[in-house]
């Protein structure tokens, strides 16, 4: 008689702990009765029928996948290596697990195929140039695939992109070449205004010749302050600056 109790305790244990499922937050448990979809439960402690139902745990949070590098020719005829990386989530635990075997493999092939057809119709510059808008082109092409599977891409974005060493050699020169253009361009812009300048200051200087003495004696006056410093004044200059000197005392003739 013990011995029988004791059997039948250890199968009652055993079917409640086959019956019994805690569901975290995160999940949700689709549950089968004999093989037929009966719903979706979860989050908390779920009590099944012992070898009559079976659960399918299904994570809600949002899963990274990368989607590894890959040889692609753009539309320009480059081939260039790219890497990508995706989030997506399960919106539908139902389609998730019903209409699809494995939906993270087939997101991941999807995913790699959307990216090499998206990229192969933009050229290099695009590709470089204008990446948010690709990014968010494969998105919506991957997103279209994985919504009859329940799951929702929120995001794609490409995060390495290979170019061939010849390529790289190219676009050095040229970004080289562009910024000895832009050098050569802000030196012209900047005689340009000097001239313009200097320009002004002449027509200044021929309508007040005194002028130009007295900038005359403030250069000398800068130069004096370094140290051994020799400056030779021309005796008709002397002449005018004696005149400079009657004028800004009003002793001049008027």
């Amino acid at each position: 008689m013990p011995t029988i109790l004791m059997f039948g305790i250890a199968i009652v244990v055993i079917l409640l702990s086959r019956s019994l499922r805690v569901v975290k937050e995160y999940d949700r448990g689709v549950i089968f009765f004999l093989g037929k979809f009966t719903g979706v439960r979860g989050p908390g402690l779920i009590i099944l029928i012992p070898i009559l139902e079976q659960m399918t745990r299904v994570t809600l949070r949002t899963i990274t996948m990368n989607i590894p590098a890959q040889k692609i020719i753009t539309k320009d005829n480059v081939s260039i290596d790219i890497a990508a990386v995706a989030y997506y989530h399960i919106v539908d635990p139902e389609k998730s697990v019903i209409a699809i075997e494995n939906v993270d493999s087939a997101i991941n092939q999807i995913s790699q195929t959307t990216v090499r057809n998206v990229v192969g119709q933009f050229s290099l510059d695009q590709l470089l140039s204008q990446t948010l808008d690709i990014n968010a082109k494969i998105k919506d092409v991957i997103d279209g695939h994985t919504e009859s599977w329940g799951a929702q891409v929120t995001a794609v974005e490409i995060k390495d992109i290979t170019l061939p060493e010849n390529m790289q050699r190219a676009m050095a020169k040229e970004a080289e070449a562009e910024r000895e253009r832009r050098a050569k361009i802000v030196a012209a812009e900047g005689e340009f205004q000097a001239a313009v300048k200097l320009g002004e200051a002449a027509d200044i200087i021929s309508q007040h010749p005194v002028a130009l003495q007295l900038r005359t004696l403030q250069t000398m006056a800068e130069i004096s302050v370094e140290k051994n410093s020799t400056i030779i004044f021309p005796a008709q200059f002397m002449t005018t600056v004696q005149e400079a000197m009657k004028m800004i005392r009003g002793d001049g003739p008027a």
